[in-house]
């Protein structure tokens, strides 16, 4: 068994000896698996834990990245710069690979699952109970279900050609246009207008494409078309079917048919569709996105997106009937149990069930999440009021959502690649805690990352990266210090905000993601914040969040407090800078944001 990404990308597999040998140690308790899907934005990873909490296998692999540098659909300038697109296939196959490797790898070491899924003893029941799915949000795909056909490839959440869709919304939906209000559908949504979110990228799609106007404004056709984000194309091709057309006789890539077409709760949140309130799609709210597209010059029906076919079922983050596996072999006919965004995920992983509960992922950005409890927050500070899950009883009843604040930085680990990639400072990642600590302090400079502007809490498209305070004594350390600690300030920004908005002061932050294996890092952002800072037993929290709300849907787990006593801490930062220090610090970083600002003006 092979998937087309192999050739291309290598796919690590990892698998834990001794939790293996106690699952094929027959004297053992009998023990259950339930299997995660994390799909982000540079990787993607499979990943199977025990009934008991444990990580028995862990697989990952690259796909490409695709930044294009001219584009027949770009009508504003020839540049594409800030074009960041995927390969929806590519995903497919990234994830297909990860899932057909593990199987490979286990069955190698004596566990065959793939035997094991396709055995009717019912005398031997299955040991993979489900699978769940986490994402990275708001990356927006448009396929045909008729055809199978891809209308474009998907639009990455930090792509920012959309900047200016979102502009032309606001203008659009705002009493002035001299003052165009970014919180005008925010009492709805929880959101502001921005190009982070996946409607913008709808509007885009619709504006430009021809394929899917036509489509779009033909009766017949119409009702054919889909968008989704990464969790529901997932969702999608693993529980549709392979098509009778054979792909080599047309040498052309089609999605699967007959598949499942949802979203859950968490990803539904960060379109600008949703309203909080119904928990499900408002079409005034797709009305005030997308109307005012030049698509609509012939309008069909009186209506402009038919949102009942080309939007997804929405549906709770952990629900045993969200579908069957049927479109790839070695799972088939295993529940799809959870679909969780990776940010919620990674909340979910980090048992953060309480109220004013937090974690924070260092990833390719950088994510700060809050549990707010079954009513929404309202942001005043810059911060999105989001879903943070929906869970099923045992009688498959629904649940009242619970809901978070969220800060989202664009650049935090992007930003170390940057120094690796683009200034060739480094040769990896692992240089950098080294770097910083040969070095007494950052004296006094500053690297501030807006390279796509600035996300929460300033929402400020028009910023972009500088690094202040420059002299000649400093060097490529202060350079490397100064991009580690950046993103420390910036998760303080969003951690003050938070406290501010919620009125409750934060007892620690849990944080998960790359970024935390850097003992400089952790340490100062504890420092910054003045907080202690946690660090669990399992990075892998994202896929974990995944696992546990899937086999929670099908009673791998039976409530919260089961899955609450897996999380284990591993290690706990606590700060020692004086605060003289601490603000002096903030103080110089607060003078360099502002040197960011304004830098773009309408005529660029």
């Amino acid at each position: 068994m092979t998937s087309k990404a192999e050739a291309a990308y290598e796919c690590k597999v990892s698998v834990n000896q001794s939790i293996l040998s106690s699952l094929l140690d027959s004297s053992q308790p009998a023990s259950s698996l339930v299997g995660a899907i994390d799909q982000g934005t540079s990787s993607s990873r499979f990943l199977l834990v025990t009934s008991d909490g444990c990580m028995l296998s862990t697989a990952q692999v690259e796909f490409e990245q695709c930044f294009p540098k001219s584009s027949p659909y770009n009508k504003s300038s020839a540049s594409c710069v800030g074009w960041h697109e995927h390969d929806p296939f590519a995903i497919w196959d990234s994830v297909a690979t990860c899932i057909v490797r593990t199987i490979e790898e286990l069955s190698k070491h004596g566990l065959d699952l793939a035997s094991d899924l396709t055995s009717h003893d019912s005398a031997k029941p299955s040991l993979t109970k489900a699978i769940g799915i986490t994402n990275q949000r708001e990356t927006t795909v448009c396929w045909n279900d008729r055809t199978g056909r891809l209308y474009y490839n998907a639009i990455v959440w930090d792509d920012t050609r959309t900047a200016a869709v979102a502009d032309t919304i606001m203008r659009e939906n705002s009493s002035s246009e001299k003052q165009a209000d970014k919180d005008v559908l925010r009492s709805k949504t929880g959101l502001p207008i921005a190009s982070y979110f996946a409607g913008t990228k709808v509007r885009w799609l619709i504006d430009n494409i021809p394929q899917l106007q036509q489509d779009l404004t033909s009766l017949s056709e119409r009702t054919h078309v889909r968008f989704g984000t990464i969790d529901t194309w997932l969702v999608y091709m693993l529980t549709g079917y392979e098509r009778s057309i054979a792909e080599m006789e047309t040498n052309e890539r089609l999605a699967h048919e007959a598949g499942v077409f949802k979203t859950d709760v968490s990803n539904a949140s960060r379109w600008l569709f949703m309203n909080l309130e119904t928990m499900d799609w408002d079409e005034s709210l797709v009305e005030a996105v997308c109307s005012g597209s030049p698509c609509w010059g012939n309008k069909v029906d009186g209506a402009t997106l038919p949102v009942a076919t080309a939007l997804p079922k929405i549906v709770p983050s952990s629900d045993r009937t969200i579908g069957t596996i049927h479109g790839l072999a070695c799972l088939k006919d295993v529940v799809l149990g959870s679909i969780l965004g990776d940010q919620q995920a990674a909340l979910f992983g980090q048992s953060c069930f309480q109220p004013g509960e937090a974690k924070c992922t260092y990833g390719t950005g950088l994510f700060l999440m809050m549990n707010t409890g079954e009513k929404p927050t309202t942001s005043t500070r810059g911060l999105l009021t989001t879903v943070a899950y929906q869970l099923t009883n045992q009688s498959g009843e629904q649940q009242p959502p619970v809901y978070a604040l969220e800060g989202s930085v664009a650049f935090s680990g992007s930003t170390i690649g940057w120094l690796r990639d683009r200034l060739e400072l480094i040769n990896s990642a692992s240089e950098t805690e080294s770097l910083a600590l040969s070095i007494p302090s950052n004296e006094n400079m500053y690297l501030v990352p807006a390279f796509s502007g600035l996300f929460a809490p300033h929402w400020r498209p028009d910023a972009r990266g500088c690094m202040v305070g420059l002299t000649a004594s400093h060097t490529k350390a202060h350079i490397v210090r100064a991009a580690l600690e950046s993103s420390a300030y910036q998760a303080r920004e969003v951690f003050d905000a938070m406290v501010l908005d919620s009125n409750v002061q934060l007892k620690e932050m849990r944080v998960d993601g790359g970024a935390t294996a850097n003992k400089f890092m952790m340490q100062f952002q504890s420092d910054v914040l003045d907080t202690p800072v946690v660090r669990p037993e399992y990075l892998e929290t994202t896929g974990i969040g995944a696992a546990f709300a899937a086999g929670l849907a099908v009673g791998v787990w039976s409530d919260l407090e089961e899955v609450r006593k897996m999380w284990k801490a591993d290690t706990i930062w606590r700060p020692t800078m004086v605060a003289s220090e601490r603000e002096r610090c903030w103080k110089g970083w607060n003078k360099a944001v502002k040197r960011s600002l304004n830098w773009l003006d309408d005529e660029d």
